[in-house]
């Protein structure tokens, strides 16, 4: 794995483990848990591109990055689980938006589903979440 890819790893494995461990908090941090799961998605999507070879865009719109994946990738049916979760790339950071509880579980689920399918496509094992 090339160094760069480790450190997008790395970066996406801690934002999904902050998410994870927001969402056991008693205090409701939905946003943070929506932010961070988007996060870990986006990371893991620059982590494949970067190992591929292929050229990071600055974007936060997930179907935009898994669009730049070869048409074999099983991440490529995962559109409505990424356009989700591009909603809290921004929108909840601010006032005016909010997640709900049921969002962020949704956002976990899905930032779940992206990681457990990139990881292999890394060649990494499931890890120790």
């Amino acid at each position: 794995m090339k160094r760069l890819t480790a450190e997008w790893v790395r970066k996406a494995e801690a934002d999904y483990l902050a998410a994870r461990a927001l969402a056991g908090k008693r205090l409701p941090l939905h946003d943070a848990v929506c932010f961070h799961c988007q996060q870990s998605a986006e990371k893991y999507l620059k982590a494949l591109l970067k190992q591929a070879g292929v050229r990071i865009p600055r974007t936060h719109d997930l179907v935009a990055l898994v669009s730049l994946l070869p048409p074999e990738s099983p991440l490529q049916g995962f559109n409505r689980g990424l356009e989700f979760l591009t909603r809290f790339a921004v929108e909840t950071r601010y006032p005016g938006e909010s997640a709900s509880k049921r969002q962020a579980a949704s956002s976990l689920r899905w930032a779940g589903k992206v990681r457990n399918a990139c990881r292999p496509l890394l060649g990494l094992g499931p890890g120790r979440v």
